[in-house]
């Protein structure tokens, strides 16, 4: 029997949190050290699953299958294509980061005060959300990923709500009480997605008869399994609901913004580089997959909620006058570029949205991680509160320049390629949609350099005269992503060559071929 890769890597770190959990109260760094270790372990094992994934062989590989609940058709089913491969790796690569970018964000505030929390805790869940997100990917049985699709749900919970932002300006009450109402509400709009999801899963173990991705995709390739037009399109509405809250689409965005402000900023990374990819990941795998013709149906009208949320996103990012929202709202107009290059049904647009899923996680961790650097000198999420920080500490304004360029997708910066492709697909089958969605790049140059200049440019403000630049351990954190945004601006041939198999093989299961040129190239 082979060794069960996948497993080990997602299992990794639930063990990791387990033991992190179990380390006494009063050896905190012991907790982080070894939180660490597990992460950069989990690190290892995702590169031998990159290394032994070949983009050329079978769809799915490195594939594990066993009974589960035999009487139900629920199998433990695992596997990987090109495009899980790329975010696992992302995943495991963005978690080592998080944890030293987050090693005081959970020390006492005050030594013996009831508002301590504990450190353990705080680590532990941070690796409990990685493994449920590595095997979110990885699962090809549709009752195995909702259940973990859910279960990440509880430690983000309490990753929200039990250990919020220290920088607010309305004192440790009022913070609390944001807290709470984030948290709560994260849960509520992502547990009523799952909810409909569930009656979709049921829905289509009723049909299917089965849960196995697999099984159920290519019975609807070779016809053995039809479904009847509207059960189709109501059991697609089913699942993108749910991966539309998880994503966030507009209009069911607006958990997104109160949990990135009042979570920590490690936290802030993780929903939106991480978490939130498990839902543009499985509008891939499972609603083009499952339901080739519904996705086809409900194509126009996604396309028009990805632009509104483009374009919408990017103004009330103009608007904002709190740094963390701001890389919020700035999301949820990027999401709406994954979100439309996926139902594009093109190559050039598919092969975008997942690079941009890869992208987008590194250029938001490198600026929302500088910005967290960056408030707790400070004490205060609010703009008008700097000026005159490039002054007194260049490198970290250097770094938060680059990370706020990467955001507006720069030439030569890594996002650049994959808006690039994601217009390119769009514009060649819907070229109104394509359009429109250009102004979204001219108003995400707006929110980032008005962020850049009220911040870092201007007069030394009193507040800001004595703040210290990055210190090694910052450094530590933000360097590397710096150097692979950089990387895969100038050369994002491999992440290319492993995701764009997938995405032939995804556009062959819509039935759908990329538009021919109204004008052929000079041979």
């Amino acid at each position: 029997m082979s060794f069960p890769l996948l497993t080990a890597t997602a299992a990794l770190p639930a063990i990791g949190a387990i033991a992190t959990a179990a380390v006494p109260a009063a050896r905190r760094n012991a907790a982080k050290a070894l939180a660490l270790f597990f992460s950069l372990a989990t690190l290892v094992l995702a590169i031998v699953v990159l290394v032994r994934f070949d983009p050329e062989g079978d769809r799915y590989q490195l594939t594990e299958s066993r009974s589960w609940i035999a009487e139900f058709g629920v199998r433990y089913e695992l596997g990987v294509d090109g495009i899980a491969v790329a975010l696992i790796a992302l995943t495991a690569l963005l978690i080592p980061f998080i944890i030293l970018a987050g090693w005081h964000d959970a020390d006492p505030l005050e030594t013996g005060d009831k508002r301590w929390r504990p450190t353990q805790g705080f680590f532990a869940l941070i690796l409990a959300v990685e493994a449920m997100v590595i095997i979110s990917f990885e699962a090809t049985d549709v009752f195995l990923f909702y259940i973990f699709f859910e279960a990440m749900l509880i430690p983000m919970y309490f990753l929200i709500g039990g250990f919020g932002d220290r920088a607010h300006e309305h004192g440790e009450e009022t913070a609390a009480t944001q807290r709470s109402y984030a948290a709560v509400k994260f849960l509520l709009y992502n547990l009523a997605g799952g909810l409909i999801m569930l009656a979709a899963v049921i829905g289509l173990y009723v049909v299917a008869g089965n849960f196995s991705l697999t099984e159920i995709a290519e019975a609807r390739a070779n016809g053995s399994l039809d479904m009847a037009t509207n059960t189709e399109r109501w059991l697609f509405l089913g699942f993108f609901f749910a991966f539309a809250v998880k994503a966030p689409l507009w209009p069911l965005h607006t958990w997104l913004p109160n949990a990135m402000g009042e979570s920590t900023t490690p936290v802030a990374v993780l929903i939106t580089a991480v978490v939130d990819k498990v839902g543009t990941f499985a509008m891939l795998r499972f609603c083009l997959q499952l339901f080739p013709e519904a996705s086809k149906w409900a194509t126009p009208a996604i396309l028009v909620l990805a632009v509104i949320s483009i374009i919408y996103g990017a103004l009330l990012a103009v608007g904002q006058r709190d740094i963390k929202r701001l890389v919020a709202y700035a999301s949820i107009s990027h999401f709406g570029f994954i979100i439309m290059g996926i139902f594009a049904m093109t190559s050039q647009g598919q092969s975008g949205a997942t690079l941009y899923m890869v992208n987008h996680g590194i250029s938001t961790a490198a600026l929302m991680l500088v910005a967290g650097f960056l408030i707790s000198r400070r004490g205060s999420r609010l703009i008008a509160d700097y000026g005159g920080v490039q002054k007194v500490a260049p490198v970290l304004a250097g770094t938060f320049l680059i990370g706020g360029l990467a955001t507006l997708s720069l030439p030569g910066l890594a996002p650049f390629v994959s808006e690039f492709l994601v217009l390119v697909g769009t514009f060649s089958r819907y070229p109104v949609i394509g359009i429109v969605a250009t102004f979204g790049i001219v108003l995400a140059a707006l929110y980032t350099l008005v962020l850049y200049q009220r911040t870092m440019t201007g007069p030394v403000k009193p507040e800001i005269a004595a703040m210290p630049d990055l210190r090694a351990r910052e450094l530590m954190v933000v360097a590397p992503l710096i150097v692979v945004l950089i990387f895969l601006g100038v050369y994002p041939k491999p992440v290319t060559d492993i995701v764009d198999p997938a995405v032939k093989q995804t556009l062959s299961d819509v039935h759908k071929k990329d538009p021919q040129p109204e004008v052929e190239a000079a041979k």
